[in-house]
């Protein structure tokens, strides 16, 4: 009965300090730098090969909206190359990653190539999401879903992020956090342009 104590007390201990770094949100910090450091070894970079698990046409029809409530039809983006993150301001992963998108976008054409940073925060989180945008001078553009979003956004787990062509094919689909900002991704995301 000893050698039973002894195999679960550590493991009651460790059951312990994850709830209670749930509870009191600790986690979210946690996840942060452990990704963060996993981003700065390179093994996380984003490359070309990162497929969708099948070709399939992009659903444009939905609405999203900017942090000050103007509404976007999705269907302004067709014919564009559009990266999709879904993300959250309580989401560690998502969070060590949002650095690497930023200087991403710094040194893409705007014009034609569109970001659509989507918080899945929840609509009275909005503070939240201006406050965290600006602590940290992020200037690609953030957005909230207005209303629904197609099944093709309705993922597991975040950070997710799509790459759609002109066509309208979704060409990518990253799950987790990663590196987007490296020469190779930067190259893959221009040459879907011409």
């Amino acid at each position: 009965m000893s050698r039973l104590l002894n195999f679960i007390k550590p493991i009651l201990a460790a059951v312990v300090i994850v709830m209670i770094l749930k509870m009191t949100g600790a986690m979210s910090g946690v996840s942060y730098f452990t990704n963060s450091a996993l981003l700065k070894t390179g093994i996380m970079d984003a490359t070309p090969g990162d497929k969708a698990d099948r070709v399939e046409s992009f659903d444009y029809n939905f609405n999203i909206k900017t942090l000050t409530g103007e509404p976007i039809d999705f269907t302004q983006f067709r014919g564009k190359v559009v990266l999709i993150n879904l993300w959250a301001t309580w989401c560690g992963p998502c969070r060590a990653e949002m650095p690497s998108i930023q200087k991403l976008y710094d040194q893409i054409d705007q014009e034609k190539i569109k970001f659509v940073i989507l918080s899945l925060d929840k609509d009275e989180d909005l503070p939240k999401i201006r406050k965290y945008v600006e602590k940290y001078d992020y200037t690609f553009p953030v957005y909230q879903p207005k209303g629904f979003l197609p099944s093709q956004l309705s993922v597991p787990s975040i950070p997710t992020t799509f790459i759609i062509d002109p066509n309208g094919t979704i060409v990518s689909k990253k799950v987790g956090s990663t590196n987007f900002n490296t020469g190779k991704f930067k190259n893959y995301l221009e040459g879907l342009v011409k």
